[in-house]
């Protein structure tokens, strides 16, 4: 494995830092040197993260508790403070690592910098960070669907991270969503929230559904014999709503307890939402846009 690579893409805009698992796109918004000064910054913070949570990797594949572990790295406490809430069920700190590791890097950026708003990217999970009278706008991603609403996400709305989970992800999911996405207060929390949502769509012992352990795919993962989704076939229009319910009670249970702002699922073209999803009607007859993509307002 190389060490941190870090570049300007071609638009001249954007920072794409990336160093083994961790790929990172980001954007700064604001005046020229206040925004050199952050890609700086991040890229000095990048130099060490990865080695920062290899350190701590056992105990982050670990179960989480009610009560957080102290651990050493700051992305490793981010990562152990999001799942805690959902460790009535099985979950780990890698569940959050992507959002954590977003909204650790937004941090380094922020110090001391004045941006009018910036986003950093870890393959879908996004830190956000706006300033007063800005705005961004995402897509939903993953879907298969053509669900082009659009998301305008604005300084006084109660969201700073975005992030999707399913079975279709770069990760293992236990559930059979193709797509669940979050939006919440942090990455990390949006993180690990969506993992948990995802999981719980589900139709447990359906013949359609194709599980192995997670072991035998990945055999230092955090899932260790835990059955993953690795095939959805064609299902009758009771189960995908039946699925799609399960996930969506879920879903509501965090809202209630303000550990998430909204969510959007999606199963075998049909979907459910909980919650405002602050959608910009200006731009629904769009085709679909990918969420690994930003735009300014």
């Amino acid at each position: 494995m190389t060490g941190p690579q870090a570049s300007l893409l071609p638009d001249g805009r954007r920072l794409h830092l990336n160093h083994g698992p961790i790929d990172l796109i980001i954007e700064a918004f604001g005046a020229v040197e206040e925004r050199d000064a952050a890609y700086v910054q991040a890229k000095e913070r990048f130099q060490t993260i990865l080695g920062e949570l290899v350190e701590e990797l056992d105990g982050l594949r670990r179960p989480a508790g009610p009560l957080p572990r102290a651990f050493r790295g700051p992305t490793a406490r981010r990562m152990e403070a999001a799942v805690s809430p959902h460790s009535c069920s099985f979950i780990t700190p890698m569940a959050a690592v992507a959002g954590s590791v977003a909204d650790e890097m937004m941090a380094a950026m922020l110090a001391g910098r004045r941006l009018d708003k910036a986003y950093v990217n870890n393959g879908g999970d996004i830190a956000l960070h706006l300033s007063p009278e800005s705005e961004v706008r995402a897509a939903i991603a993953g879907t298969g669907h053509g669900f082009a609403d659009r998301l305008l996400i604005r300084h006084a709305d109660p969201v700073r991270g975005i992030a999707t989970s399913g079975w279709r992800g770069r990760s293992f999911s236990l559930g059979i969503a193709d797509a669940v996405t979050v939006l919440a207060g942090s990455a990390a929390e949006a993180d690990a929230a969506a993992t948990v949502i995802a999981n719980a769509v589900d139709l447990p012992g359906h013949p359609a559904i194709v599980r192995l352990p997670a072991r035998s795919l990945s055999p230092d993962n955090d899932l260790g014999d835990r059955l993953v989704t690795r095939g959805v076939g064609k299902l009758q229009p009771e189960d995908i709503a039946e699925a799609l319910d399960r996930g969506w009670t879920v879903a509501e249970e965090m809202r209630d307890k303000d550990v998430v702002v909204a969510t959007a699922l999606f199963l075998c073209g049909d979907n459910r939402i909980s919650g405002p999803m602050m959608l910009d009607a200006s731009d629904r007859g769009n085709a679909r846009i990918r969420q690994e993509e930003l735009s300014h307002g």
